[in-house]
């Protein structure tokens, strides 16, 4: 993992997101019956606020009100005044009366806004990117654009977080092998694939609103005219019902026209309102009619007040709220005074409505303070946990794997755990972001120190398959063999090398091996067969040997088996496992010497000359020099026995020769001379070889 710019459980605002319809109400409404003055104004004499201060919630949805205080809709009117009554009673109530008519307008401005609350808000923090990337598509194909803001800046900035972070471990690993800052550059399909559709995206959204801005434009210019003909209506001389319908026409049209600029929202709205109220000063002449108008709109209020009675009853609390501010637009500007004796009933009936709701609210976010809380907790032990691992001293590759598997479990956890309250969002991101961070450089200088010494074995590994290329060829199997299996073990020896080298080197490595061993074996497998004609020509000579009949002349019989010898020796070496053969023929040979009545020093000369031949057939002379200098030795050995068994007879001066002691001594001096004879003999012989 690596360093990320932006929290990462980050409660995501939809920048620009129109705020939430508000739920305060503050309808100027008309009444007069035919016994009060006439021209009598019919506006609000006081108001209240509708909802009870909430805390602002993950949604950013707008906060209606923060005193407890709900707006009473329908107050009875200045009777002077032809102007509605100023709303506003305090700094207070006018923000929210702001906030009310900033919510109002947007919707008028744009009513596909109101699409977005049938979205369904997804966990975009336990996406991967390429499911961001999916999620995004599936929003542009599936939903009106201007719906889908809040849904996409989220998914953006998730995107953008999560990207971070792979970039910053890439960019990491990029350092830690040696690469320079300016040089580092990472793309990948899935983010192309992001980029495209959020290109898409701006690009159809701003699509809509040029579309839009013409047609809010054209909606403006209309309902201009219908407040100019609302003006008109009460100058002109015609039957009343006909002034009536007329009315209502017009009423009719403002409903159906479509959105208009938000910032002349406020401003229409008000102008068509008081001019609708002017009528109704002017409907009083015909109270028939106004009584009509009052019933329908009682009957209408009291549906909304039922349904919002039934969204009281709601376990889905938002939902509930959001169509409860529906049921507040629409009381609000499609629907007008009722009669005096029901505005003050219908109003707090729906006031109760309106604040079980919002209680509710308050008490869903409570338990989501809650949930959030208990999220930190448990972010704070796996950030612990990551901590406790860092404090270790982890020195083996095998330890360094369980380390970042155990790593990625807790960051994944970390992710899943949920959101945490929003004042500790970035605190408690950036202990995470920390503690990771640790972790991931002390990996990367342990795998730095890890791949200085791979390269260092690449570079062994190396120099042993120069040795193997340089000798694949060699004829000298005695000397190369012993080589060739050295530089296979020292190979194993030695450690790893950069996985990226490993199977390139392998391969060049075992084919000069291989090219070499493959050679001796060929020659081993020629020289076995070679080796067993040998076998089989010596065991036929031996056969022909042991049938020899001396023919009683010595020399030549002497000559025939010094033939046979050398014959021997010509045909070569047998295989190991027949070497047995070579101590058969030497018996043989024993046995013919003796039959020939040869003199012992004459048969071992016999066989010192057949050793020598074999000698001399060697290309290196050592074993030669080895001989020679044994002879001397043994020449030395003899002549100084010689000397001291002459000394001892100097001991028997006045003792006969035919003394038993004195004979043994005379007997072992001839011996020794015979033998001296032999080794001066040998010693003659090897001489004659130089």
């Amino acid at each position: 993992m690596s360093e990320i710019n932006k929290p990462q459980e980050e409660e995501f605002k939809a920048i620009d997101e129109p705020a939430l319809e508000s739920l305060s109400n503050d309808e100027k409404t008309a009444s007069s019956d035919s016994s009060e003055n006439k021209g009598e104004s019919i506006s609000n004499e006081s108001e209240e606020k509708v909802i009870e201060d909430a805390p602002k919630d993950v949604e950013n949805e707008q906060v209606v009100d923060s005193e407890n205080k709900v707006v009473e809709e329908e107050k009875e009117a200045d009777a002077d005044s032809k102007e509605p009554v100023a709303i506003g009673k305090d700094e207070a109530h006018d923000e929210v009366i702001n906030e009310i008519d900033d919510s109002n307008a947007e919707d008028a401005e744009d009513a596909g806004n109101r699409d977005r609350h049938a979205i369904p808000d997804q966990d975009y923090d336990k996406m991967s990117l390429e499911a961001l990337a999916i999620e995004l598509e599936k929003l542009l194909k599936n939903e009106k654009v201007q719906a889908i803001k809040k849904q996409v800046d989220a998914i953006n900035s998730e995107f953008k977080t999560k990207f971070q972070a792979l970039l910053d471990e890439k960019k990491e690993a990029f350092l830690s092998d040696g690469g320079n800052a300016i040089d580092f550059y990472y793309s990948s399909p899935v983010q192309k694939r992001f980029k495209d559709a959020y290109k898409s995206y701006r690009a159809k959204l701003n699509e809509h609103y040029k579309g839009l801005e013409q047609n809010l434009k054209q909606n403006l210019s209309d309902k201009l005219e219908i407040i100019e003909e609302l003006k008109g209506l009460i100058n002109v001389e015609e039957n009343i019902n006909t002034t009536y319908r007329h009315f209502k026409e017009l009423q009719e049209r403002w409903r159906n026209t479509g959105p208009i600029p938000r910032d002349k929202y406020n401003n229409a709205w008000n102008s068509y309102h008081h001019h609708v109220e002017m009528f109704y000063d002017f409907l009083h002449l015909n109270r028939d009619l106004r009584d009509l108008d009052f019933k329908h709109n009682l009957e209408k209020k009291i549906k909304i007040i039922e349904r919002a009675e039934e969204l009281a009853e709601d376990d889905n609390v938002m939902r509930a709220f959001r169509e409860l501010q529906e049921l507040h637009k629409m009381w609000k500007e499609e629907l007008g005074p009722v009669g005096k004796e029901h505005r003050e009933v219908i109003w707090q009936r729906f006031k109760a409505a309106t604040k079980i709701i919002n209680d509710k609210r308050q008490v869903h976010y409570q338990k989501q303070d809650k949930v959030y809380e208990k999220n930190l907790e448990e972010k704070l032990l796996i950030i612990d946990g990551i901590n406790e691992i860092n404090a270790q001293e982890i020195k083996t590759h095998s330890a360094w794997q369980k380390r970042i598997k155990d790593i990625e479990a807790l960051r994944n956890a970390f992710f899943n755990a949920g959101k945490v309250p929003i004042k500790v969002n970035e605190d408690t991101w950036a202990k995470f972001k920390g503690a990771v961070r640790v972790f991931n450089r002390q990996k990367n200088a342990f795998y730095k120190g890890l791949k200085k010494n791979q390269y260092d074995n690449l570079n062994k590994k190396l120099e042993l398959i120069k040795i193997a290329e340089d000798n694949k060829d060699s004829d000298d199997f005695e000397v190369t063999t012993p080589l060739m299996k050295k530089i296979q073990s020292d190979w194993k020896k030695i450690g790893h090398v950069p996985r990226k080298d490993s199977d390139k080197i392998w391969k060049q490595f075992k084919a000069a091996c291989n090219h070499y061993f493959d050679k001796l074996h060929a020659k081993k497998n020629a020289a076995s067969q070679e080796q067993l004609d040998a076998y089989n020509k010596k065991n036929e000579l031996l056969e022909t040997l042991n049938n020899f009949e001396p023919s009683g002349k010595k020399e030549a019989d002497i000559d025939t088996v010094k033939a046979t010898i050398g014959e021997w020796k010509q045909i070569g070496r047998v295989p190991h496992d027949k070497r047995y053969i070579e101590s058969k023929f030497h018996k043989t040979i024993d046995t013919l010497l003796t039959q020939l009545k040869l003199e012992k020093n004459e048969v071992e000369m016999i066989k010192f000359e057949s050793k020598l031949d074999t000698m001399n057939t060697e290309a290196d002379t050592k074993h030669l020099d080895n001989e020679r200098f044994f002879i001397r030795k043994k020449i030395d050995e003899v002549k100084g026995q010689i000397n001291q068994l002459e000394n001892n007879l100097q001991f028997f001066t006045n003792v006969k020769d035919d003394n038993p002691l004195v004979k043994e001594v005379h007997n072992n001096i001839k011996t020794h001379k015979d033998a001296l004879k032999l080794w001066k003999s040998k010693l003659s012989k090897i001489k004659e070889l130089y």
